[in-house]
């Protein structure tokens, strides 16, 4: 039987006895590998990894710099997807990113561009799971049990709610929120909040907003350009020009609009009492 070749441990770095690196993985810095432990031959920890124990990382996965992982994360597997016929795929997780105890994260497949992005500083609680093909942007908060389908779209400052899942090719933007137990089948905009299964929009992420320092005047205008896109009147497409029209100079606006327009033809979370209509 041959046993995994444990590599040259780095300047600080600190490799448990009883756990398995496989020859070829690199190791920074600064790296402690708990017991019973599991990394891969094409892995690559950044300085400063912590993996506590019973962590099992797989493919080729990049843990960024100052990540700490939790027992029992399955990272870098194979995805969970029938189409996968075992093309090279990556997953790339960013720097200061928190792992908790039972994640799963899985890289791309040839379907999704062949690679999986989770950005920096972000925190995913036990047993939440990251799908092929997911790109994932700064500091986004997953709470325990949260699903996101493949090829999802997650914009940075983003907090989803515990026990929340994601349907397939679905966006959040930018600073949204998404409340516990949602089932969000439809895009949801930057600064926009989604409840319920299904999730409809129930308005602005106003604490988040005001937590992260915006000013009370954007805000303001965030609130009445919002009531201006979801009025009754009109189609989508008429609101969003008049909107752009009279906040021609309002950045946060103009990020909600942009998102609107890069969807396409992809269907909106929109509030319950709006009926929408698309043209």
């Amino acid at each position: 039987m041959n046993m995994p070749v444990q590599p040259k441990e780095p300047a600080g770095a600190s490799i448990h006895p009883l756990a398995a690196v496989e020859s070829g993985a690199q190791i920074g810095e600064g790296v402690r590998i708990g017991p019973f432990c599991h990394v891969g031959p094409q892995v690559v920890l950044g300085d400063g990894v912590e993996l506590l124990s019973h962590v099992a990382i797989w493919g080729d996965t990049h843990v960024g710099a100052g990540t700490r992982i939790f027992p029992f994360a399955s990272i870098g597997h194979q995805p969970q997807d029938l189409k996968f016929h075992g093309e090279k795929s990556t997953l790339r997780i960013g720097a200061r990113c928190t792992i908790r105890e039972g994640v799963t994260m899985n890289p791309g497949t040839e379907h999704g561009g062949l690679e999986t992005v989770v950005g920096d500083n972000c925190t995913f609680l036990a047993n939440s799971h990251v799908a092929h093909d997911c790109r994932v942007g700064d500091s986004v908060i997953l709470s325990n049990n949260v699903m996101l389908a493949g090829h999802t779209r997650i914009g940075s400052f983003v907090i989803l709610g515990g026990g929340s899942a994601v349907h397939q090719f679905v966006r959040i933007g930018d600073h949204a929120f998404i409340g516990g137990l949602a089932g969000v089948e439809n895009d949801v905009i930057p600064y926009g909040m989604a409840l319920g299964n299904r999730a409809a929009l129930a308005g602005l992420n106003l604490v988040g907003l005001k937590r992260r320092g915006f000013p009370r005047e954007a805000i303001h205008d965030l609130r009445r350009a919002y009531r201006l896109l979801f009025a009754a009147e009109g189609t989508l497409k008429e609101r969003v020009e008049d909107v752009a029209g009279e906040f021609a100079a309002h950045p946060q606006v103009h990020e909600i609009l942009d998102f609107i327009r890069d969807g396409g033809d992809r269907s909106l979370c929109i509030p319950r009492e709006t009926k929408e209509t698309s043209a």
